[in-house]
């Protein structure tokens, strides 16, 4: 299970709105053995792209040295789908670095925005629950 705090969807959704029609992507910080996440790092896509993220390398250092830094751990990454579902497509699936993340995606395809999560191991995608909680 993947924990949100309100604060930090709330941010997640901003960021997905303000770079659209980029897919905009970010880190997520916090408990590996809980899935709670206690900060969200906006990070730049380098691929500057409507259809593929990659997280900019500088932004990725300077989110595991504040995580580290804070005492938690990089835990998963974000990024949206702007025009298709909140599913991992090919490209997030060969891309998946570490089975042990949470990769969630955040899609602005419905008028409302939707948030998923998703465990990716050798290919394999199972998806978690995601719990938004207040605080």
């Amino acid at each position: 299970m993947l924990t949100l705090p309100l604060d930090v969807y709330h941010d997640i959704v901003a960021q997905a709105l303000d770079e659209a029609p980029l897919e905009c992507c970010g880190l997520l910080a916090g408990d590996p053995e809980t899935g709670q996440v206690h900060r969200y790092f906006r990070c730049t896509n380098a691929a500057a792209s409507a259809r593929i993220y990659t997280v900019e390398a500088r932004d990725q250092l300077r989110a595991t040295r504040r995580a580290e830094d804070d005492g938690f751990e990089v835990i998963g990454v974000l990024h949206s789908h702007t025009h298709t579902p909140p599913y991992p497509s090919h490209t997030d699936i060969t891309q998946a670095p570490d089975p042990t993340w949470h990769y969630a995606i955040v899609s602005l395809a419905d008028a409302e925005p939707s948030l998923r999560s998703f465990r990716i191991a050798d290919g394999t995608v199972t998806e978690e629950t995601v719990l938004v909680a207040a605080g």
